[in-house]
Protein backbone atom coordinates (compact mmCIF):
# COMPACT_ATOMS: atom_id res chain seq x y z
CA UNK A 1 0.00 0.00 0.00
CA UNK A 2 1.80 2.87 -1.06
CA UNK A 3 0.72 6.77 0.61
CA UNK A 4 0.08 8.35 -2.70
CA UNK A 5 -3.12 5.92 -3.39
CA UNK A 6 -4.16 5.89 0.18
CA UNK A 7 -7.30 7.83 0.56
CA UNK A 8 -6.49 9.02 4.08
CA UNK A 9 -3.17 10.16 2.48
CA UNK A 10 -4.71 11.93 -0.32
CA UNK A 11 -6.90 13.71 2.39
CA UNK A 12 -3.99 14.74 4.34
CA UNK A 13 -1.97 15.77 0.80
CA UNK A 14 -4.85 18.32 0.18
CA UNK A 15 -4.53 20.03 3.53
CA UNK A 16 -3.45 23.64 3.74
CA UNK A 17 0.41 22.83 5.13
CA UNK A 18 0.14 25.39 7.22
CA UNK A 19 -2.07 23.94 9.05
CA UNK A 20 -0.20 21.00 9.23
CA UNK A 21 2.77 22.48 10.50
CA UNK A 22 1.25 24.56 13.14
CA UNK A 23 -0.48 21.61 14.60
CA UNK A 24 2.35 19.33 14.98
CA UNK A 25 4.32 21.83 16.42
CA UNK A 26 2.01 23.19 19.01
CA UNK A 27 0.70 19.13 19.48
CA UNK A 28 5.03 18.23 20.69
CA UNK A 29 4.94 21.46 22.65
CA UNK A 30 2.65 19.86 24.48
CA UNK A 31 4.06 16.59 25.02
CA UNK A 32 7.63 17.92 25.40
CA UNK A 33 6.27 19.96 28.21
CA UNK A 34 3.86 16.91 29.94
CA UNK A 35 4.97 15.36 33.48
CA UNK A 36 2.23 12.43 33.23
CA UNK A 37 2.94 9.77 31.82
CA UNK A 38 -0.60 9.21 30.41
CA UNK A 39 -0.35 12.80 27.95
CA UNK A 40 2.59 11.08 25.70
CA UNK A 41 0.90 7.69 25.85
CA UNK A 42 -1.91 9.12 24.55
CA UNK A 43 -0.49 11.15 21.84
CA UNK A 44 1.82 8.05 20.74
CA UNK A 45 -1.57 5.93 20.66
CA UNK A 46 -3.09 8.67 18.20
CA UNK A 47 0.08 9.33 16.65
CA UNK A 48 -0.51 4.97 16.03
CA UNK A 49 -4.13 5.16 14.56
CA UNK A 50 -2.64 8.18 12.64
CA UNK A 51 0.21 6.02 10.72
CA UNK A 52 -2.49 3.39 10.41
CA UNK A 53 -4.73 5.37 8.52
CA UNK A 54 -2.46 7.86 6.58
CA UNK A 55 -1.14 4.88 4.61
CA UNK A 56 2.16 5.12 6.38
CA UNK A 57 3.76 1.37 5.73
CA UNK A 58 4.86 -0.08 9.00
CA UNK A 59 8.00 -1.03 7.79
CA UNK A 60 8.61 2.77 6.62
CA UNK A 61 7.74 3.86 10.30
CA UNK A 62 10.16 1.61 11.88
CA UNK A 63 12.80 2.02 9.90
CA UNK A 64 12.23 5.99 11.13
CA UNK A 65 11.90 4.90 14.12
CA UNK A 66 14.60 2.72 14.99
CA UNK A 67 17.40 5.46 15.42
CA UNK A 68 15.66 7.02 17.96
CA UNK A 69 14.93 3.97 19.77
CA UNK A 70 18.35 2.63 20.12
CA UNK A 71 19.26 6.25 21.61
CA UNK A 72 16.27 5.70 23.92
CA UNK A 73 17.77 1.66 24.76
CA UNK A 74 21.01 3.55 25.37
CA UNK A 75 19.32 6.48 27.95
CA UNK A 76 17.24 3.86 29.79
CA UNK A 77 20.48 1.84 31.21
CA UNK A 78 22.13 5.41 31.99
CA UNK A 79 19.66 6.90 33.32
CA UNK A 80 18.49 4.40 36.15
CA UNK A 81 22.18 4.74 37.69
CA UNK A 82 22.34 8.41 37.43
CA UNK A 83 18.64 9.31 39.23
CA UNK A 84 18.68 9.08 42.65
CA UNK A 85 15.63 6.73 44.08
CA UNK A 86 14.48 3.68 45.49
CA UNK A 87 16.69 0.89 44.02
CA UNK A 88 14.72 -1.49 42.03
CA UNK A 89 18.13 -3.49 40.47
CA UNK A 90 21.41 -3.95 42.18
CA UNK A 91 24.61 -6.03 40.05
CA UNK A 92 27.42 -5.75 42.34
CA UNK A 93 28.46 -1.62 42.65
CA UNK A 94 25.66 -0.51 40.26
CA UNK A 95 22.34 0.21 41.52
CA UNK A 96 19.03 1.10 39.38
CA UNK A 97 16.82 3.41 40.45
CA UNK A 98 12.68 3.09 39.86
CA UNK A 99 12.75 6.85 39.27
CA UNK A 100 15.70 6.59 36.11
CA UNK A 101 13.56 3.83 34.73
CA UNK A 102 10.08 5.65 35.12
CA UNK A 103 11.88 8.89 33.45
CA UNK A 104 13.70 7.11 30.45
CA UNK A 105 10.00 5.42 29.73
CA UNK A 106 8.46 8.93 29.79
CA UNK A 107 10.80 10.18 27.51
CA UNK A 108 11.34 7.21 25.57
CA UNK A 109 7.09 7.66 25.12
CA UNK A 110 7.72 11.49 24.51
CA UNK A 111 10.42 10.91 21.58
CA UNK A 112 7.92 8.37 19.65
CA UNK A 113 5.14 9.67 19.88
CA UNK A 114 6.42 13.60 18.39
CA UNK A 115 8.46 11.67 15.79
CA UNK A 116 4.99 9.42 14.46
CA UNK A 117 3.38 12.71 14.69
CA UNK A 118 6.10 14.18 12.21
CA UNK A 119 5.81 11.07 10.09
CA UNK A 120 2.28 11.24 9.50
CA UNK A 121 1.44 14.96 9.05
CA UNK A 122 4.53 15.93 7.12
CA UNK A 123 6.32 13.07 5.48
CA UNK A 124 4.36 14.28 2.33
CA UNK A 125 5.62 17.47 2.27
CA UNK A 126 8.56 18.04 0.14
CA UNK A 127 11.49 20.40 0.96
CA UNK A 128 10.35 22.81 -1.07
CA UNK A 129 6.70 23.26 0.00
CA UNK A 130 8.08 22.98 3.79
CA UNK A 131 10.32 26.32 3.16
CA UNK A 132 6.88 28.06 1.57
CA UNK A 133 5.38 27.33 4.51
CA UNK A 134 7.53 28.65 6.76
CA UNK A 135 8.15 31.78 4.64
CA UNK A 136 4.00 31.84 4.89
CA UNK A 137 4.62 31.80 8.52
CA UNK A 138 6.54 34.28 8.98
CA UNK A 139 9.87 32.11 9.82
CA UNK A 140 12.75 34.50 9.40
CA UNK A 141 14.22 34.19 5.96
CA UNK A 142 17.62 33.05 7.06
CA UNK A 143 15.98 29.94 8.83
CA UNK A 144 14.27 29.38 5.85
CA UNK A 145 17.09 29.89 3.57
CA UNK A 146 19.28 27.44 5.53
CA UNK A 147 16.79 24.87 5.45
CA UNK A 148 16.26 24.90 2.00
CA UNK A 149 19.98 24.91 0.97
CA UNK A 150 20.71 22.15 3.38
CA UNK A 151 18.48 19.99 1.62
CA UNK A 152 19.35 21.12 -1.51
CA UNK A 153 23.19 20.21 -0.99
CA UNK A 154 23.60 17.36 1.38
CA UNK A 155 23.24 14.92 -1.85
CA UNK A 156 25.82 17.28 -3.61
CA UNK A 157 28.25 16.68 -0.78
CA UNK A 158 27.22 13.27 -0.57
CA UNK A 159 28.31 12.79 -4.30
CA UNK A 160 31.50 14.96 -3.55
CA UNK A 161 32.69 12.46 -1.18
CA UNK A 162 31.76 9.61 -2.84
CA UNK A 163 34.11 10.86 -5.62
CA UNK A 164 36.69 11.46 -3.17
CA UNK A 165 36.33 8.02 -1.38
CA UNK A 166 36.41 6.00 -5.12
CA UNK A 167 39.93 8.41 -6.01
CA UNK A 168 41.75 6.78 -2.92
CA UNK A 169 40.29 3.46 -3.44
CA UNK A 170 42.13 3.90 -6.80
CA UNK A 171 44.83 4.91 -5.54
CA UNK A 172 44.98 1.65 -3.11
CA UNK A 173 44.11 3.28 0.40
CA UNK A 174 42.67 0.53 2.80
CA UNK A 175 41.64 1.86 5.81
CA UNK A 176 43.26 -0.07 8.81
CA UNK A 177 43.55 1.11 12.58
CA UNK A 178 47.04 3.06 12.42
CA UNK A 179 48.43 6.44 12.15
CA UNK A 180 48.14 6.75 8.61
CA UNK A 181 43.86 6.11 8.29
CA UNK A 182 43.23 8.52 10.82
CA UNK A 183 45.70 11.12 9.04
CA UNK A 184 43.64 10.35 5.50
CA UNK A 185 40.77 10.54 6.66
CA UNK A 186 41.16 14.12 8.30
CA UNK A 187 42.54 14.97 5.26
CA UNK A 188 39.05 13.79 3.04
CA UNK A 189 37.66 15.67 6.37
CA UNK A 190 39.21 18.73 5.42
CA UNK A 191 39.02 18.63 1.73
CA UNK A 192 35.49 18.25 1.86
CA UNK A 193 35.00 21.26 4.19
CA UNK A 194 37.60 23.43 1.61
CA UNK A 195 35.59 22.43 -1.64
CA UNK A 196 31.79 23.16 0.27
CA UNK A 197 33.22 25.89 0.62
CA UNK A 198 34.62 27.37 -2.66
CA UNK A 199 30.85 25.69 -3.71
CA UNK A 200 29.18 27.80 -1.75
CA UNK A 201 31.04 31.36 -3.24
CA UNK A 202 30.07 30.12 -6.18
CA UNK A 203 26.57 29.78 -5.54
CA UNK A 204 26.19 33.12 -3.94
CA UNK A 205 28.51 34.90 -6.86
CA UNK A 206 25.39 32.87 -9.36
CA UNK A 207 22.67 33.99 -7.33
CA UNK A 208 23.78 37.49 -6.75
CA UNK A 209 24.20 37.70 -10.97
CA UNK A 210 20.78 36.44 -11.41
CA UNK A 211 19.13 39.24 -8.77
CA UNK A 212 19.20 37.96 -5.30
CA UNK A 213 19.08 39.84 -2.63
CA UNK A 214 18.21 38.01 0.22
CA UNK A 215 14.97 36.95 -0.27
CA UNK A 216 13.11 34.59 -2.36
CA UNK A 217 9.52 36.14 -3.43
CA UNK A 218 6.39 33.79 -3.22
CA UNK A 219 4.36 33.76 -6.49
CA UNK A 220 2.22 31.03 -5.14
CA UNK A 221 -0.23 31.20 -1.70
CA UNK A 222 -1.64 28.75 0.42
CA UNK A 223 -5.24 29.21 0.75
CA UNK A 224 -7.74 28.48 3.66
CA UNK A 225 -10.45 26.02 2.28
CA UNK A 226 -13.15 23.98 4.21
CA UNK A 227 -11.47 20.46 3.96
CA UNK A 228 -9.15 21.66 6.16
CA UNK A 229 -11.77 22.81 8.64
CA UNK A 230 -12.24 18.59 9.82
CA UNK A 231 -8.47 18.05 10.22
CA UNK A 232 -7.93 21.27 12.61
CA UNK A 233 -11.12 20.36 14.72
CA UNK A 234 -9.72 17.19 15.30
CA UNK A 235 -6.15 18.46 15.71
CA UNK A 236 -7.52 21.08 18.45
CA UNK A 237 -9.37 18.15 20.01
CA UNK A 238 -6.27 16.36 20.41
CA UNK A 239 -4.52 19.27 22.40
CA UNK A 240 -7.32 20.33 24.27
CA UNK A 241 -7.13 16.73 25.57
CA UNK A 242 -3.49 16.27 26.24
CA UNK A 243 -3.62 20.01 28.23
CA UNK A 244 -6.40 18.85 30.09
CA UNK A 245 -4.92 14.88 31.04
CA UNK A 246 -2.10 17.40 32.28
CA UNK A 247 -3.40 20.34 33.94
CA UNK A 248 -6.88 18.27 34.89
Amino acid sequence: MTLDHHPAASYLARIDPRARVVAVVLLAIAIAAADRFAVPATALAAGLLGTLCSGVSMPTAVRRLLPLNVLMLLMALVLPLTTPGQPVLEIGWLSFSREGFELAALIAVKGNAIVLLLLVLLDSLDATTLGHTLSHLRVPDKLTHLLLFTVRYLDVLHREYLRMRAAMKVRAFRPRMNRHTYRTYGHLVGMLLVRSFERSERIVAAMKCRGFHGRFYLFEHFHFSRRDVPFCAVSLLLLLTLVLMEWA
